[in-house]
């Protein structure tokens, strides 16, 4: 399964309004740390279904989401609960270190 594409337009529907953890992976095309995890994302993407929904943000096509939320830094993860930042981790880091973060919100 291949993680979902938020956008400005569907971001209200598909984090704020879901009933289940959000975790977003924003990144960029250019940004050679956002492809090191990307493979990462994709794992989680098909081993949470079900359980948390997982997609990413292009901020180059988004900046109002971006923005929004003040990323600064890319890669940047934000894991949302009922709607609301519950938690980020910023920068490529390992598969487990993001497991554990985003299974304290499950």
């Amino acid at each position: 399964m291949h993680p979902l594409e938020f956008t400005d337009a569907n971001f209200a529907d598909e984090v704020e309004k879901s009933d289940i953890p959000v975790l977003i992976d924003f990144w960029a095309v250019w940004c050679g740390p956002c492809r090191m995890i990307a493979p990462i994302v994709e794992e989680l993407a098909g081993e949470y279904e079900g359980k948390a929904k997982i997609g990413k943000v292009d901020v180059d096509n988004n900046p109002g989401i971006a923005g929004k939320f003040g990323i600064r830094s890319i890669p940047t993860l934000l894991i949302f609960k009922g709607g609301k930042v519950v938690d980020q981790i910023v920068g490529a880091v390992p598969k487990g270190s993001i497991v554990d973060k985003l299974n304290s919100h499950i």
